[in-house]
């Protein structure tokens, strides 16, 4: 049963060899006293030659078997230049049925018409159709990518709580119920933001982490409930330094997973003048003819500190409220003119979809509570949130800043996926739900009492 080669690995100079290959039968072809099995594994597929070998005439499309024989040059008018393996075949000299499959609910087969939901529910099955495996191997292949590069540069990877408080950034936070403290929630981190901030504290200088994220937000095909992202932060930096190491990594991504060279510098435009010319602050700066193939990278620069919410009538963070103001802008800070004070804060958008964001951070508890105060945070609510972070800032944090781009999003881009959910492994559905597992679900009574949580009667009902 050891294999010996993958079933795509094969080639003429194995020839007279000996090979054992495992697999799945991907189609069975019978003429006469001949029975052709091509298998198939995550590598590619073989042609696989049967003479009067017993079982052979009963093996079904994706049963899983291993066979030894030995391998031969296939005759000239019978080479499959479609196939890598085309030129040799297997002539099976043993058989071992390793696993039985039932009829599969549909074809594994690249160019397929079966609805996306179907497959996302057998996703098990989806994920050996070819052209999904790769998606899946590109993904490993841009974060073993990252983590060299990182690594090189002297980046340090740190793992960040799971568990944590509550401190919104925009979405929803996904709550979880502490047994042994009853009444109080964890919350699903949105992002590593406060905790690699505090890193910088910590004296950690350079981190980054490939970071799992949660946010219980409405979806659309570039977002999911959870979700990957490289997460960075360097201290003693400015902009022009994350902008080069971010570009740098960016062009070497798309050099080695697409082949194609990103010219570099990437283009700045600064928010303002990106929608004066564009009428957005994600612009497409391709030219028309290559709007279907071609790579171009922007960053957009000074967006403003705050905006005005007109529905709730008053102030926000237009990125989060731990991004440092542009030092020129901090008068007009102090005569209250807060429309016009600009952050220094910086989006990398790649093809007109913003690929990450980041911000030289505040470091000073000061300008912090300052600017907590300014989106109506009183000194109570400001302690209860954030104090833990606000006695960091005044322990000697150095100067810092980082940024934090979506895996998912970068991957599906490089792949050219229609949606995020091509790169996912087990993706949520558009209603945030595990089309395999059947999650979210109800859970046992003897659960809800041991969290001290009670359903109301509509919900219970649900």
């Amino acid at each position: 049963m050891n294999r010996t080669h993958s079933c795509g690995g094969l080639r003429e100079e194995h020839a007279g060899q000996t090979a054992t290959l495992c697999g799945w039968v991907h189609r069975r072809r019978d003429h006469g006293n001949l029975i052709f099995i091509d298998l198939r594994d995550r590598e590619g597929m073989t042609q696989v030659v049967f003479r009067q070998l017993p079982g052979a005439g009963e093996l079904r499309s994706e049963d899983v078997i291993a066979v030894t024989g030995e391998v031969k040059r296939r005759p000239a008018a019978t080479e499959n230049p479609k196939m890598a393996t085309g030129k040799i075949e297997l002539a099976a000299q043993n058989l071992t049925l390793l696993n039985h499959a039932q009829t599969p609910p549909f074809e594994i087969e690249d160019v397929t018409d079966v609805s996306e939901e179907t497959r996302l529910t057998y996703r098990y099955l989806d994920l050996r159709r070819p052209s999904a495996y790769a998606k899946l191997a590109t993904r490993h292949r841009v974060t073993q990518l990252i983590r060299e590069l990182l690594d090189a540069q002297g980046f340090l990877e740190v793992e960040t709580p799971f568990l944590t408080k509550s401190t919104p950034e925009g979405a929803r936070d996904y709550l979880v119920p502490s047994r042994l403290n009853p009444g109080a929630f964890y919350a699903l981190p949105q992002s590593p933001q406060l905790f690699k901030q505090l890193l910088m504290v910590g004296g950690v200088e350079r981190y980054f982490q490939i970071a799992r994220c949660f946010r219980d937000e409405d979806l659309r095909a570039d977002r999911q409930p959870e979700f990957t992202q490289l997460d960075l932060e360097l201290s003693f930096t400015d902009e022009e330094e994350i902008f080069g190491l971010l570009e740098e990594l960016i062009a070497r991504i798309i050099q080695e997973v697409t082949k194609t060279a990103l010219a570099r510098p990437f283009p700045r435009l600064t928010h303002a003048e990106a929608l004066a010319r564009h009428q957005t602050d994600k612009p497409d700066l391709r030219p028309d003819t290559s709007r279907g193939t071609g790579m171009a990278a922007v960053w957009v620069t000074d967006f403003p500190w705050f905006h005005y919410n007109e529905t709730d009538k008053r102030w926000e963070a237009e990125h989060h409220p731990f991004t440092a103001p542009q030092e020129r802008d901090l008068p007009l800070l102090e005569q209250g003119e807060l429309g016009r004070v600009r952050a220094r804060a910086y989006d990398l958008v790649l093809n007109g979809m913003e690929l990450g964001s980041g911000s030289i951070r505040i470091h000073q508890a000061a300008l912090q509570r300052k600017m907590l105060g300014l989106l109506g945070m009183k000194e109570q609510e400001m302690e209860e949130r954030f104090g833990f972070l606000l006695q960091a800032l005044d322990s000697g944090a150095p100067p810092h800043g980082g940024f934090a781009f979506g895996l998912d999003r970068l991957v599906a881009m490089l792949t050219q996926a229609e949606s995020i959910r091509e790169v996912i492994a087990f993706p949520k559905t558009q209603k945030a739900g595990c089309p395999v597992t059947g999650a979210p679900a109800a859970v046992s009574d003897l659960q809800l009492r041991e969290l001290g949580l009670q359903l109301r009667k509509q919900e219970a009902r649900r």
